[in-house]
């Protein structure tokens, strides 16, 4: 996973609100368990409608509850794989914001005012270290679990944390390999 620090340029904007899993990525796609090869099946059905477009910028800029439904993994998948690195709603659904964190994609949830005004701008600056994004000469600040913005500052997925505790985890395991009772804490 790459670490995240600041992600600029246009914004793509799906100007929806409930947007659930599966119109992220139908169910008839969810047939591999590869993380890649999701993003040409991003929103495949309204893809299918006259006048769609939805070009692969840095930032999606939606709205209210999006990722609602079930609680499939492939739906942040096919946005990062399309080429999104951060999306901007009011709202999101638990697991998906969950599920986006644990692979590198942004999720921010800003105040319905502020989205409005962002899918204006065109174009955006999310600075996770200052949890602020700018645009249009703005500056709105942004809230995020100090765990989350850790690994996604620093790259970490569920594998990456376990082993920055690789040494605890030795010491751990050495002195269990010790007859008597365990004292080392972690």
């Amino acid at each position: 996973m790459e670490p995240i620090t600041k992600i600029s340029g246009a914004l793509s904007v799906l100007d929806r609100s409930d947007v659930d899993t599966d119109q992220i990525i139908p169910k008839q796609f969810l047939k591999r368990v590869e993380r890649t090869g999701f993003g040409e099946f991003l929103f495949y059905d309204w893809a299918k409608e006259p006048g769609w477009e939805l070009p692969p910028n840095p930032v999606l800029v939606t709205g209210a509850n999006f990722g609602c439904g079930s609680s499939r993994e492939h739906a942040p998948w096919a946005l990062e794989d399309y080429g999104f690195k951060a999306v901007i709603a009011p709202s999101f659904a638990d697991i998906f914001y969950s599920n986006c964190t644990k692979i590198g994609l942004l999720p921010v949830a800003l105040p319905e005012e502020d989205v409005r005004a962002l899918m204006e701008a065109g174009e955006a600056e999310v600075d996770l270290a200052a949890q602020v994004v700018r645009f249009g000469g703005r500056e709105v600040a942004f809230d995020i679990d100090p765990e989350i913005k850790h690994r996604l500052l620093n790259g970490l997925d569920d594998i990456g944390v376990t082993l920055s505790q690789e040494d605890a985890i030795a010491a751990y395991e050495r002195e269990r390999e010790r007859p008597g009772p365990v004292t080392t804490a972690l």
